[in-house]
């Protein structure tokens, strides 16, 4: 009923407001979609389920889906139209970083409540947003709106946030204990010596008039790197059962001090988060569908950055065990040289898992923070890492070359892999 309400009021937008610019009208068409898309979601489960944090990293469902309806509703009545009653009323519940508070979470309402105050607000929302001659134009006429800056913030929180709801569900079937037994057992793959060679240069980094970059983005930026040899596609699951197989959760060597640390919590981290064994010991993978064998040519899935780094240490004795010189000297990529490779078409496979970069999240030379705070990036700092490409349940929004996604080093749930760089071949024009 709710889905079909949706598909009413948007047709009635088109006919009842015909002078809609074509911008504003695909934007509408994009919005009304993610409302469904997270509404048909939400209802999907159970309503206790609503309400759990199977991990306590990913607030819950109600939560994510009342966070993505005070964003909209904040950049249309606050900002637009300069109208922060709504917007207000349920800030200190749904801003940022609220939610995983449990007196905050305490204050949610029960389903059917929080459903209807929703539909209310949206079926709100889009038709002050398809009416060009409300409030004098201000929604239509503001700058930001003009050059599409909040229709893209808008349609990017609302990705970002079913993207969330997804990793909630999927821990909700790590959580079981299914039973499946493997029909055909992966086998283990060396480190792969597949590499794109990029050569020394001067290179863009970030985003070049786009409307749809987020402050983290900003400034662009041209950067100097030295020569240097990249995976082609990311670490696969045959060659992390390699690195299992030689011992690599239990050689001390290989691990940062941090990482060690966490290593030797639970057995849990000695694995990757979504692998489990069978009752003959064959590895398998858990998705958002349940339990599945696992691939060796798909790239390794569910992995913290510690983990990352223990395997690039690992990969880079290999090389010295093997007398493979390909491998000598592997380390997990630099954003800049994920960005650079995947510009320069050299790199394939990326969009399947969110992959891990070496150095701490940090802001562009020159970066400006945003007048408005729900356009301002947190967590700059040495506990988070940026995390490139995408996953599998990342929508389009999000899927552009300068997006930069980040977290904590020891979080998993996010589908997260890696890919490796490595000193560059030898050749006259690449610094020694």
């Amino acid at each position: 009923m709710t889905t079909l309400r949706y598909r009413l009021t948007y047709a009635t937008i088109v006919s009842r407001y015909i002078d809609i610019p074509m911008k504003t009208h695909e934007f509408l068409g994009q919005l009304t979609g993610m409302h469904q898309m997270m509404y048909q979601l939400i209802k999907s489960v159970p309503e206790e389920f609503c309400y759990q944090t199977n991990n306590p990293e990913i607030p819950p469902m109600a939560w994510l889906y009342g966070r993505a309806i005070y964003v909209e509703t904040y950049w249309l009545r606050e900002v637009l139209q300069e109208q922060g009653d709504k917007s207000g009323l349920v800030r200190e519940i749904f801003q940022a970083g609220k939610g995983n508070d449990a007196a905050i979470l305490a204050q949610l309402p029960p389903l059917d409540h929080l459903l209807n105050w929703a539909l209310e607000i949206l079926d709100d929302n889009v038709m002050r947003f398809a009416n060009p001659g409300l409030n004098e134009g201000k929604v239509h006429n503001h700058p930001m709106m003009v050059d599409g800056t909040i229709p893209s913030l808008i349609l990017q929180s609302y990705a970002e946030l079913y993207e969330m709801m997804l990793y909630q569900l999927h821990e909700r079937q790590l959580l079981a204990t299914p039973l499946h037994q493997v029909a055909k057992p992966m086998a283990a793959l060396p480190p792969s010596t597949d590499h794109a060679d990029i050569h020394q240069g001067h290179y863009r980094i970030g985003a070049k008039d786009d409307p749809a970059a987020k402050d983290n983005e900003l400034p662009t930026q041209i950067v100097e790197l030295s020569g240097y040899r990249i995976d082609r596609s990311p670490v696969s699951n045959g060659a992390w059962l390699s690195f299992i197989e030689a011992d690599g959760y239990h050689n001390q060597e290989l691990w940062s001090d941090e990482g060690w640390a966490w290593n030797r919590e639970t057995t849990d981290h000695q694995r990757p988060h979504t692998w489990r064994r069978d009752i003959q010991r064959r590895w398998f993978t858990i998705g958002i569908n349940g339990p599945s064998d696992l691939i060796a040519e798909d790239p390794v899935s569910g992995i913290s950055q510690h983990e990352a780094v223990a395997y690039a240490n690992w990969v880079s004795n290999y090389g010295d065990e093997q007398k493979e010189e390909m491998l000598k000297g592997a380390v997990i990529q630099h954003e800049y040289q994920w960005e650079v490779a995947l510009r320069s078409q050299e790199v394939k496979d990326y969009g399947r898992v969110w992959e891990w970069c070496g150095h701490p999240f940090h802001p562009y030379t020159g970066y400006q923070t945003p007048e408005y705070s729900e356009a301002t990036t947190s967590d700059f700092d040495a506990g988070h890492f940026p995390l490139r490409g995408g996953s599998i349940h990342t929508q389009l929004p999000l899927r552009r070359t300068s997006y930069r996604n980040h977290a904590a080093p020891e979080q998993r749930f996010r589908m997260s892999g890696t890919r490796l760089v490595f000193p560059p071949s030898i050749m006259p024009w690449n610094k020694k």
